[in-house]
């Protein structure tokens, strides 16, 4: 997949421009806040239909404006395709092709982009949260059934801590139970994509790790958890968990089991990454997750997706550096940096430069 061009209005400090790419490197250079990872954010929000870097949408407007606009030109395998994503203070509208897409779950995988910035070190060193969103986002982009199922899995659980936070306690514990059968049923889904994407990341990330530090480290990854097999008995065993802790989940006010609670054990050597890792080893543990992805995207749907690399090059050895634009060569690779010179040793690559949130042609 090849993202072709890339148009901004009125999002973050872009007020109109375009950005032409081409099938290799893209290389973003300008000093820091310029708008540089604000272009890469762009491309990544069309792909996943979400920022890595904001919680509400209403802060990729630009200031001053009513709303922001983006749009994407890309050539698939199955074709060219048009996203478009615009964004006002309290809604957004997509469009795919032209046309108003309702649902989150069409939009989201029709590009797919692997986004890695040295933000991602919270990938290794940060709670469950960050490894849960990884996983979610990564999924997304090729399952339309794994995005459904978690969309109403989510909405379902808010009703179900919402009433966990009333008075009522009789009420409560009479009502949880029909939450509970809805709720295990997209929770176990949930479960089953989960446990298939780690099966495949697992070996793939292990190798991009021996790749990067020449066998120096093993780098292994498991679910924090265990389930059975089959999906209805997972359902099963997640009901008979919600029924025994109920009244704990009364007394917290809120729903403390479930797949919105479950981690990814990461190790290095065999020690939790989360707990002994240095700088190093967790950035390297988390660029191995990124190119595993990579190849995961090449595999089920079919072609490389693009990679973002958001000031990576400058945090990486010299070594490193090199083995990585080894490794992504035959990609498309949109990638920021302050000065090109220091960091590509004269790789081939498309330059843009950016300045003050305009390209400097």
């Amino acid at each position: 997949m090849v993202i072709k061009n890339l148009t901004l209005h009125n999002f973050r400090n872009y007020e109109d421009e375009t950005f032409e790419f081409a099938p290799g490197l893209n290389v973003l250079s300008g000093r820091n806040a310029q708008g540089k990872t604000n272009c890469a954010e762009a491309v990544f929000y069309l792909c996943t239909g979400t920022s890595l870097r904001i919680r509400h949408d209403r802060q990729l407007i630009r200031r001053g404006a009513d709303g922001a606009h983006i749009a994407a030109q890309a050539q698939t395998r199955f074709g060219s395709v048009r996203l478009e994503a615009s964004v006002f203070e309290n809604k957004r509208e997509l469009f795919l092709n032209g046309n108003k897409v309702a649902r989150a779950a069409d939009f989201v995988g029709n590009m797919n982009s692997v986004f890695f910035s040295p933000g991602e070190l919270r990938l290794i060193q940060d709670g469950p949260d960050e490894r849960r969103r990884f996983l979610n986002l990564s999924i997304s982009q090729t399952s339309r059934e794994y995005c459904t199922a978690l969309s109403r899995y989510q909405r379902i659980l808010d009703q179900r801590n919402n009433l966990l936070k009333g008075r009522d306690g009789g009420l409560i514990m009479e009502t949880l139970p029909v939450w509970d059968e809805q709720l295990v049923v997209y929770a176990a889904r949930i479960i089953r994509h989960r446990r298939a994407f780690l099966q495949m990341l697992s070996p793939l990330a292990r190798e991009a790790h021996a790749f990067l530090t020449d066998g120096a480290e093993e780098l292994g990854l498991e679910m924090d958890g265990t389930y059975p097999e089959n999906e209805d008995e997972i359902a099963e065993k997640l009901l008979k968990m919600l029924a025994s802790s109920r009244e704990r989940d009364l007394r917290l006010g809120f729903t403390s089991v479930g797949p919105h609670r479950d981690d990814i054990r990461i190790t290095i050597g065999g020690a939790d990454a989360r707990g002994y890792c240095s700088q190093g080893q967790a950035r390297t543990a988390a660029l191995s997750l990124k190119l595993a992805e990579t190849d995961i995207f090449r595999t089920l749907a079919g072609e490389a997706p693009v990679l973002i690399l958001d000031d990576v090059l400058s945090e990486l050895d010299l070594p490193r550096r090199k083995k990585l634009l080894e490794r992504v060569g035959d990609i498309q690779c949109i990638l920021t940096c302050t000065h090109a010179e220091r960091v590509l040793f004269g790789a081939a690559c498309n330059k843009i430069r950016i300045k003050e949130g305009k390209v400097i042609r």
